[in-house]
């Protein structure tokens, strides 16, 4: 108890009208850079989708087409989202302080509760060491679960139905798994390399949730610092 009251009698630190003012120009500063990078975000996702679309129309343009273009844009999916895991790192770092700034100095201006001067202290630290809130394997996870779960799961969808159907429907599961045969690999050997490729995400998607969870708890309010 003797804690919490010198806790409580501790002088808090007001700002005056120029540091309000230089504060609420950094707050519009980290909002515009999370923008920024927010968008870049977007145009690399919308790269993935042009990919997956371009594969789909080669591979569904005729009963004789090919399905390897499916396969080799799994390799282009990792890339992209190899690099928007990186750019998502950045833009955490925006969405972290902008949220900070919202919970910690404007929100008790509206409702007239008393904050302690720790947010301060982070803050500052923050922008004295400037670091990444999250890591590499940790943002591709998160990006994987928002977006790209439901890009490889049509990929999947349309690779197995693919040679499921063209040039007729298959009669048989021997020759279902014929037609997956990529030259002198054998179907049955591309088939496991399929399950394992997309278990492989799901197995990742479903460890860096528990990350996550771990990290931040398993209902996360999404102010922290990271």
């Amino acid at each position: 108890m003797s804690a919490m009251a010198s806790t409580d009698s501790s002088p808090r630190h007001s700002f005056d009208p120029a540091e309000m003012g230089a504060i609420a120009h950094l707050y519009r500063g980290e909002v515009y850079r999370s923008t920024i990078w927010r968008t870049r975000l977007d145009n690399t996702t919308n790269w993935a989708i042009v990919t997956m679309g371009i594969a789909l129309s080669t591979t569904f343009s005729s009963p004789q087409a090919s399905p390897l273009p499916l396969v080799l844009v799994g390799l282009l999916l990792a890339a992209f989202l190899a690099m928007e895991a990186r750019r998502y790192r950045y833009f955490n770092v925006w969405r972290a302080r902008a949220r900070w700034l919202e919970k910690n100095f404007y929100a008790p201006m509206f409702t007239g509760e008393a904050h302690d001067d720790g947010w301060q202290t982070i803050l500052a630290r923050d922008y004295t060491a400037p670091r990444h809130h999250i890591s590499f394997v940790r943002a591709a996870g998160r990006r994987l679960r928002r977006n790209y779960v439901w890009i490889l799961a049509i990929q999947a969808v349309a690779y197995y139905g693919k040679i499921a159907i063209h040039p007729t429907p298959a009669a048989s599961m021997s020759e279902f798994i014929d037609r997956a045969a990529v030259g002198p690999l054998p179907g049955w050997i591309v088939l496991i390399m399929g399950f394992a490729y997309d278990f492989g995400w799901l197995a990742f998607a479903l460890g860096t949730l528990w990350l996550d969870q771990r990290e931040h708890g398993a209902k996360s309010d999404g102010v922290a610092m990271g």
